[in-house]
């Protein structure tokens, strides 16, 4: 059950990751093209860090979370890298989030959602730090009650 849980709850970060990243991506790019600071760029951009902190370091959430999460981005992140343009297609296939103050289609722009972060290498990062995270054997196993912890006491 607890690797059910954390699928779906790595399903529902994705698209929040992936737009979240989008809008500080494109809130960083305005504020440099309008010489002023923007200073919702970094703050989507640290929400979108927050939670995939959240999805790779969460002692009871399964690992599962993490690697459902990071492998789409990581495998958009390599098609960037591989074939631009085929990238490119992909993501124009996907709705705009006009929701976030920043986004691409919010400034005016006729990018698709997703196209900064693809090309500057953004997705590759982010999934695969969440995919190198879900890794390790450890994180695999349940999480070991607080009653079962044995300590012993110092001298």
């Amino acid at each position: 059950m607890r690797h059910v849980t954390a699928a779906v709850i790595g399903l529902a970060a994705l698209p929040v990751v992936y737009y979240l990243t989008e809008a500080g991506a494109a809130g960083l790019r305005s504020g440099y093209a309008l010489q002023q600071p923007d200073p919702l760029g970094p703050a989507w951009l640290g929400a979108a860090v927050a939670v995939s902190g959240a999805l790779a370091c969460a002692p009871r959430l399964s690992p599962l979370a993490a690697l459902v999460c990071g492998l789409p981005l990581t495998l958009l992140g390599l098609l960037f890298a591989a074939a631009p343009e085929s990238a490119a297609r992909a993501v124009g296939a996907l709705p705009p989030m006009d929701l976030l103050a920043g986004a691409a289609h919010g400034s005016g722009t006729a990018e698709p959602p997703g196209l900064l972060p693809g090309v500057t290498g953004l997705y590759l990062v982010i999934g695969g730090l969440l995919v190198l995270s879900a890794l390790p054997p450890s994180r695999w196993r349940p999480p070991k009650p607080a009653s079962a912890q044995v300590t012993t006491p110092r001298e």
